[in-house]
């Protein structure tokens, strides 16, 4: 009896690692609050659990009460697609501070899409300021009334691959470029803020089945999502993408 009582609580302790907000053991704290969309959340940690990769989740209140110190525990912050001024604007000042220290001190992160623009700086949406200082724009698509298309991206010496976007922004003037959007401009970069590697991206690479109706994608939803897990394990392992 005491062996089966000692393996339930050993699941119930990995079960635990696994998700839960406040549990600090987790290497990847995923931000859920205000402005996320649920869908990218939830497509993230389909990601996140296939691939065992241990996380906790934060909302906009939970990430609010925690000090810079709480944040570096964990190896990587991932701030997914959504609304990057409802992201921003449900942040307190000092909690951006606290992501910016923490970064400089050594927490990477990893932003798609809204989270991609979240990075710079901008006092309009309580930006991180995790690129020196740049505000990004949005890739030229949306300037031509388009908000959702199959976009094209390719990397140095890669095939192109056709990615779901969204709104989505571009990176000119920061980071190395791992890859560009059809007009040129950066669609994924990487860099360091301070002691911490960051990775940048304007596509959904981690788009499920779901969001490609219809839509005429010719690269398969799961060289994409391989694609993001890669971009998951770099950013969290600090290692670079081949770039230009």
């Amino acid at each position: 009896m005491k062996t089966r009582v000692l393996i339930v609580f050993s699941l119930i302790l990995v079960a635990t690692a696994c998700k839960g907000p406040g549990n600090t053991t987790a290497p990847i704290l995923l931000f859920n609050g205000t402005g996320t969309s649920a869908n990218d959340v939830a497509a993230i940690e389909t990601i996140l659990e296939n691939n065992h990769l241990s996380y906790s989740t934060a909302n906009s209140s939970q990430l609010n009460g925690m000090s810079e110190s709480q944040m570096r525990r964990y190896r990587l912050l991932i701030i997914p697609g959504g609304n990057f001024i409802d992201m921003g604007n449900s942040l307190a000042k000092s909690t951006t501070a606290n992501i910016h220290n923490a970064v400089q001190h050594g927490l990477n992160y990893l932003g798609i899409c809204a989270g991609g623009f979240l990075a710079g700086k901008s006092g309009y949406y309580n930006g991180l300021n995790l690129a020196a200082g740049v505000t990004f724009g949005f890739y030229s698509a949306e300037n031509q009334g388009i908000h959702k298309a199959v976009v094209a991206i390719a990397g140095p010496g890669t095939p192109w691959l056709d990615q779901y976007w969204e709104d989505g922004p571009q990176f000119t003037g920061w980071g190395a470029v791992a890859a560009k959007y059809p007009d040129g401009t950066p669609a994924i970069v990487e860099g360091t803020c301070g002691r911490g590697w960051v990775i940048l991206t304007g596509i959904h690479a981690e788009a499920p089945a779901a969001w490609r109706n219809g839509m005429t994608f010719n690269t398969p939803v799961s060289t994409d999502i391989a694609y993001a897990l890669l971009l998951i394990r770099n950013a969290l392992n600090r290692v670079a993408l081949p770039h230009y």
